[in-house]
Order: structure tokens, then C-alpha cells, then sequence
């Protein structure tokens, strides 16, 4: 069974600084190098241009484009911008398994890389699960898969807070690799989804996570069974009928909650866009703000953000960690398959997803 727990206190915060258009990166060590190397200029150029498509993404499309498409917007984003010195040329793009493969000719370099089906968000580098098998076997530590954070402050009953945007893909499969975490400690922990206070997947994510928030409120004996038909494909509203959710006591929460936090007047007005590009949602400002919540997803575990790989073994080996004395389930065995990104239930090779946020 889920268990709510209420943020009794929320201390004062500063106010939140507006998220910069622009990341800001210390340089001044690498002049050396770049002078005596200027590959290096080129590579720090180029790499810095991917880390701002990986945070701010480019929004919009929810439909799986091709890949020549994927391509296109990559390469375009590329050459448009100033920061690049000299031509990004296409080599190739293919559809590999959860993503498109994207090899770009810069410099005399062909550089891989990699997007969401959707076209929406660049990726790292997917490892093979087959291979990362093998170099285990030839002792070679798999870094994808962290140990357990010792950091954590360790109570009686841990509370885990996991913060996601509900159609962000890495959200959604961290979210897949809990559950099973959840199933198995019931009452032991107190776990509650909450909700990154801006959404960047449009109208659909704020409505969706609007039902979310409404049914952990008054429908918590359902919530569970609904959230693993909804990571099934997305279908919010043939979930609601399949796990009979009370659509009248929705609707009547979901309007005070409307009331309440502004959601859809957030969502109205642009002039309130996180960056001029996403709504606010602020069902869990407050949270988002004592702990620096900054992107889809974030785990939080007896008030600290933790790192964890997202398959059920490695988040239930943190989650265990954060016990004063760890029950008898913390010794069962659950999968170490990482969920793929986005709707559906299946594993993914692409291990490397597993460090990507929305945000």
C-alpha cells in the first residue's frame, strides 16, 4: 500500500533564480590545451551545443518521426548556430532499437549520436547490455549501475519522493523501474510521485499529471494499478475506466487543485513559461524547491536527492540503504534490466538513457 506523507514545514528558500537560455561552463583551464590542440576548441564547441540540446530540448512533437527527420533537426540546430565553427554534415541515421542513431561528420570526425523516437531529446551514447555483460565477466566495473548512495539519511520508515514530468521518457522509466520496488516494501516506505514544478510535453502532460495528483489525494488505494496501466501507453483516459477511478470525485478535486495551484492559467499564459517555452505546474513547488529539483526524474529519499541506476535492483538497493534496519524484503532478488525510456514495458540496451532527464 502507498502511504502519503504531508510536508509538515517547508523552510524559506531564496527566491528561485529564472532558468538561464545558456549554460555556463568554466573554461579557463582548457586555453592551454586549446592552443597547443585546436581539435579541442572544436570538440568543447560541439559538445557544448548537444549539452544545450539535451537540456532544453526542442520541444513539441509527441509522435515517433524517422530518422532522416531526427537528422534533419539535428543537423539544422547544429550549422544554425554560432558557436560551431565549420560544417555538421550527415554520414547516417537509422532507427536502433528506442532511438534514432545519428553519425555527423565534423572536423574530419564522425561523432555519434543519439534521439528520442520522438525526435524530442538527445540521448548519451546506448551501451549494450550484451556487452556490458561481457566486460563484467572480464572485470570491468559497469558504471552505469551505481551503488547504493551511503550518503542517505537512514530512518525507521524511508520516505522516497520521485519527482517526474509524466511523459517525460526517462520519467517514465524510472517510474517503471520502482513499481516493483513499491510492490515489494508496501508499508515499509512511504513513496509518493510528485511532479517537476514546469512541464515541457504541453497540454496533454499538465491535464495528465492533474489526474495524478488527484488520484494519490483521494483515490491512494488506486493509484498504483493506474499508474502501471497508464506507463503501459500513455492512455490516461482508458485507465481511469479500467481501474475504476471514481471519475466524479476526480472531477471535483481536479477543479480545486486547478483553483488552488493556477494550473491551467499557468498553462494559458506565456508570459509566465519557464524560459518563455514551459508552463509552470506547481502542485509540489515548494518540494521542488527545498530540493533543487531541476529535471524528469528526481529521486529523493529522507530528503535528499540520491543517484541511482533505474532498474528495480539498483533503486531497491538505495532505497533498502536508507533503513535503519532493512526488512527481510530488502534480501529478495528483483530485476537489474533497465526499463527502456517512454510507454511500454519492455528492457533497454540503450543503458546510457539511464542518466538522461527532461529538463
Amino acid at each position: 500500500m502507498v502511504a502519503k506523507k504531508k510536508v509538515d514545514k517547508v523552510e524559506p528558500v531564496a527566491e528561485k533564480t529564472e532558468k538561464k537560455d545558456y549554460v555556463e561552463v568554466p573554461v579557463g583551464k582548457y586555453f592551454d590545451k586549446v592552443r597547443a590542440n585546436p581539435w579541442i576548441a572544436a570538440t568543447f564547441a560541439l559538445a557544448l551545443v548537444l549539452i544545450l540540446v539535451l537540456i532544453f530540448g526542442t520541444g513539441g512533437n509527441a509522435k515517433k518521426i524517422s530518422s532522416d527527420e531526427a537528422a534533419k533537426k539535428v543537423v539544422d540546430f547544429l550549422n544554425s548556430n554560432p558557436m560551431i565553427d565549420g560544417e555538421v554534415a550527415l554520414v547516417s541515421a537509422k532507427e536502433e532499437g528506442q532511438f534514432h542513431q545519428i553519425t555527423l561528420s565534423y572536423q574530419e570526425q564522425q561523432i555519434p549520436v543519439y534521439t528520442t523516437l520522438d525526435g524530442e531529446f538527445l540521448v548519451g551514447n546506448p551501451v549494450s547490455l550484451t556487452k556490458v555483460a561481457g566486460q563484467q565477466e572480464r572485470g570491468t566495473q559497469d558504471n552505469n549501475q551505481p551503488a547504493a548512495d551511503t550518503g542517505v539519511p537512514k530512518t525507521d520508515k524511508p520516505y522516497v519522493e520521485l519527482f517526474v514530468m509524466s511523459h517525460c521518457p526517462f520519467g517514465t522509466q524510472i517510474e517503471k523501474g520502482i513499481l516493483p520496488v513499491v510492490t515489494l516494501l508496501g508499508n515499509k516506505i512511504d513513496f509518493e510521485i510528485k511532479f517537476v514544478n514546469y512541464a515541457m510535453h504541453g497540454e496533454k502532460e499538465v491535464l495528465e499529471q492533474l489526474n495524478q495528483y488527484c488520484i494519490q489525494m483521494e483515490q491512494n488505494d488506486k493509484y498504483l494499478n493506474y499508474l502501471r496501466c497508464f506507463l503501459e501507453d500513455g492512455d490516461g483516459e482508458a485507465c481511469l475506466t479500467k481501474e475504476k477511478i471514481d471519475k466524479t470525485k476526480l472531477a471535483a478535486c481536479t477543479q480545486k487543485a486547478d483553483k488552488e495551484f493556477a494550473i491551467k492559467d499557468n498553462l494559458a499564459d506565456k508570459s509566465k513559461w519557464m524560459s518563455g517555452r514551459f508552463p509552470q505546474f506547481n502542485t509540489h513547488k515548494a518540494e521542488n524547491e527545498k530540493y533543487g529539483v531541476r529535471g524528469s526524474p528526481t529521486l529523493v529519499i529522507n530528503g535528499k536527492q540520491v543517484n541511482s541506476g533505474r532498474d528495480p535492483a539498483s533503486l531497491l538497493k538505495v532505497v533498502c540503504a536508507s533503513f535503519n534496519s532493512p526488512p527481510a524484503e530488502c534480501q529478495n532478488s528483483l530485476s537489474s534490466a533497465t526499463p527502456s525510456p517512454g510507454f511500454g514495458w519492455s528492457a533497454t540496451a540503450a543503458d546510457s538513457a539511464a542518466a538522461a532527464q527532461c529538463g
